[in-house]
């Protein structure tokens, strides 16, 4: 495997720097990656792409959402099983050169290969999942919206128990692994539940995601045995972000008019 950095430091985002650039709802298959030239003096010439992509932390403590979510958990969950698919990942793309140079969404949707997914996209969808996931949670979390993400809800919803029944319901039925998703869809300009089958994310339909729940039997059964019931009302009693929420909300405003109400900036 050759690694081509610019800086001696190991990359921990999830974008590969490139000279090139894509469209970011139809992105193209960029050049192939030129493998590293030595010179007369025996040093080699850096290459133009300089990472593949990297474990992103959470954005708090494994310990932080104690007592609903144990270190445990996330010590199995983050440190195994999401590290697994990131690694997963960049041993598939050490095989080709063909996909280096994406935004880790653009590589998302071009794997998802308009439903006729490339071998590398369980493992890029779930890598973007799980940074999702992570930061859609909070120490403190759960409760209820505040200002404008609430207003939309009960707009789209009705009301917010309205709202969190739904959504409790959705990840109550989803049958097998899988996730559930708020998004809001561009082209209808509001907010819906969605619940996906194993690594499909709302992006690869152009849907903005603005939480999500992690159903997969690994994300609770250290905490919570078989009791998926228990885990979802945790999750929207102690743990979602609705911090996260208003700040994703804030940003699709830049993408779809909502018109009333705005959504305001925290």
């Amino acid at each position: 495997m050759i690694l081509c950095f610019s800086s001696p430091s190991p990359p921990t985002s999830h974008r590969l720097f490139t000279e090139f650039s894509h469209s970011f709802k139809r992105p193209q298959l960029p050049r192939p990656c030129k493998q590293q030239k030595r010179q007369p003096g025996g040093s080699p010439r850096a290459s133009r792409v300089v990472a593949y992509y990297g474990l992103k932390k959470p954005p708090y403590k494994l310990d932080a959402l104690e007592p609903y979510m144990s270190q445990r958990t996330l010590e199995v969950h983050w440190g195994g099983h999401h590290r697994n698919y990131v690694e997963g990942l960049n041993k598939q793309l050490e095989k080709s050169d063909v996909l280096y140079g994406y935004t880790f969404d653009e590589l998302v949707k071009a794997t998802y290969n308009n439903g006729n997914p490339l071998p590398e996209f369980n493992n890029a969808a779930q890598v973007w999942n799980h940074d999702f996931f992570w930061e859609s949670m909070q120490p403190g979390g759960g409760d209820m919206p505040q200002l404008g993400v609430l207003q939309q809800i009960e707009k789209d919803f009705g009301s917010f128990s309205n709202f969190r029944e739904k959504f409790t319901e959705a990840a109550l039925t989803l049958f097998g692994s899988g996730w559930v998703w708020l998004v809001l869809k561009r082209e209808e300009r509001r907010l819906q539940i969605i619940k996906t089958s194993n690594a499909i994310c709302p992006i690869v339909w152009d849907d903005i995601p603005i939480i999500s729940l992690d159903l997969w039997e690994h994300a609770y059964y250290l905490d919570f045995k078989n009791d998926r019931g228990k885990y979802v009302d945790t999750f929207m009693n102690h743990l979602v972000s609705w911090n996260a929420a208003m700040a994703r909300m804030a940003r699709a405003e830049a993408f779809v008019n909502l018109n009333e109400p705005n959504i305001p900036v925290a």
